[in-house]
């Protein structure tokens, strides 16, 4: 090499430096890698390799042949090739360009090394063999160098992007929502889920101060974040703070939510962010609602029965005391209905907590629901003189498939509650028949279902304050029709009729 060309390479090589520590697209550097390795070796073609945990992958090319590369690709990957070192590689991609080219081309291949490890190796096909002084090869060697760091850098570069996107797809995919304050409780982030909770943007909502958004209509159960922190919170790594209210929003309603506070510490244990989870708690609340609904009403009307059994079984077996056989008849008819009052409602809890473990069970069979209702209607007219039971159905009714104890009890149901609430009057179960289905209907003339209590008539556990005045029962008779009727396919709804009594359908397939 002419010593000109050598001083013209250096400073060349200096201006190439510099540049290659400033780009950090792995792909763009490592073509500006592999372009300047070709121009300094004049060479006619090369590749880069950079050595992955599953063995060699070559990653940049140039002016060499597909099918020699497409040769070349798979070999770098055999079991055999993933243990060589650069100058094993480099001996056997000299053969191999030597065998290719029939003794034409000659190789030269340089190391990449980064922080004492080999990363990779350059690779540049020549028509001419390896000549250069002591002087080139340090001056190539330091170009490798150089060019390895730059690889490191972009590969770091990259790791850290790929991380940044996946902690992204984290916070935003969560269901809850997410909150990232600095040191002095500023908001520096948060994900989508939050703006929902909040009702909010993120332009609203970034830069804000905690005790600007996180703000409570009463006070909370647990330390809010600002109390904690005065008292010297948090006092190691893992000191994670747990606070639990109803949370004022922008628009009303206020929301019920669960805050967990996790501190960031930075290596000398000062504060550098707080991670914050907010979740929606509305549906934990309700089920302690309803738990505690469930154990109201059902400790009252399991007591009722029972009261009654044990009061006339007490009085019948008093020794001073002589009934004649109508008073023993009447109170053991009380005793028994009171028991079979007791089995039902037993019956419904376990059917609701059936539904709870995994719905219910049929036993299907052919069903004829004309029969089924005028057996029910027999079974109810002798209950209450009062109320005039009648079935109307159209003739030729479609016998449909389904459970006949358990839409028994769909109607038995329905029918016990228009004897309930209809002090007297007509109770209509009636049919019609349609294209892919067929439709029952339980109607009376009472006082009809308030327009707002329909849309919660068939939860579990629903009583309307009318009902809890007037008539016992544990609100789960509509629950568990809707149950069963959704079982079969079908569907159940009441039909709004203000002063004209209530009247509830249900849908189930031909």
């Amino acid at each position: 090499m002419l010593p000109d060309f050598r001083v013209r390479q250096r400073d060349y090589l200096l201006e190439i430096s510099r540049a290659l520590t400033q780009e950090l697209d792995l792909e763009k550097l490592l073509a500006r890698i592999l372009r300047i390795s070709i121009e300094m070796l004049a060479g006619q073609a090369g590749l880069i390799a950079l050595k992955h945990a599953d063995g060699w992958r070559v990653v940049a090319a140039h002016g060499i042949a597909p099918a020699f590369l497409s040769y070349l690709t798979p070999l770098l990957a055999e079991e055999k090739v993933r243990e060589l070192d650069v100058l094993e590689l480099n001996r056997m991609l000299k053969e191999l360009t030597y065998t290719a080219s029939m003794g034409l081309l000659n190789g030269t291949g340089l190391p990449l090394a980064a922080h004492g490890q080999v990363i990779g190796v350059i690779f540049i096909f020549r028509n001419y063999p390896d000549l250069f002084t002591p002087n080139d090869r340090v001056l190539l060697q330091s170009f490798a160098d150089q060019a390895a760091i730059a690889v490191f850098n972009a590969q770091l570069y990259g790791q850290v992007s790929y991380e940044k996107k996946r902690l992204d797809a984290l916070l935003e995919s969560a269901a809850d929502g997410i909150l990232i304050l600095d040191a002095q409780m500023n908001l520096e982030r948060c994900n989508e889920a939050f703006c929902k909770i909040f009702g909010q943007g993120r332009e609203e909502i970034v830069g804000k101060n905690h005790s600007q958004v996180i703000q409570w209509k009463k006070e909370p159960q647990g330390n809010t974040l600002e109390e904690a922190v005065h008292n010297g919170w948090p006092l190691t790594p893992n000191a994670t703070l747990y606070v639990e209210g109803d949370l004022e929003r922008p628009l009303p309603p206020t929301l019920p939510v669960g805050i967990t506070y996790a501190p960031l510490l930075s290596e000398e244990g000062k504060l550098r962010n707080i991670i914050v989870s907010v979740r929606d708690i509305t549906h934990f609340r309700t089920a302690d609602e309803i738990k505690a609904t469930f154990i109201s009403i059902v400790s009252h009307e399991l007591r009722t029965p029972v009261a009654l059994i044990k009061g006339y079984a007490s009085t019948l077996r008093r020794d001073d005391a002589r009934w004649d056989k109508r008073t023993i008849n009447d109170s053991l008819a009380v005793i028994e209905e009171e028991a079979d009052r007791l089995s039902k409602m037993i019956d419904d809890l376990l059917d609701a907590s059936r539904l709870q473990a995994g719905g219910l069970s049929l036993n299907q069979a052919d069903v004829s629901l004309p029969s089924l209702a005028s057996r029910v209607i027999e079974r109810f007219a002798s209950q209450s003189p009062k109320h005039k039971l009648v079935a109307d159905f159209p003739p030729n009714f479609p016998v449909i498939l389904g459970d006949e104890n358990r839409l028994e009890q769909v109607l038995s149901n329905l029918v016990s509650n228009a004897l309930k609430y209809a002090t007297q009057g007509e109770i209509k179960i009636s049919g019609s028949v349609r294209n892919d289905q067929v439709i029952v209907c339980v109607s009376d003339q009472g006082p009809g279902i308030d327009a707002k209590d329909l849309p919660h008539i068939f939860d579990r556990f629903y009583r309307s304050t009318n009902a809890v005045k007037q008539t016992k029962g544990a609100g789960l008779g509509l629950y568990l029709a809707r149950a069963i009727v959704e079982a079969h396919g079908g569907r159940i709804w009441a039909d709004p009729q203000p002063d004209a009594g209530a009247r509830i359908c249900f849908s189930l397939p031909r």
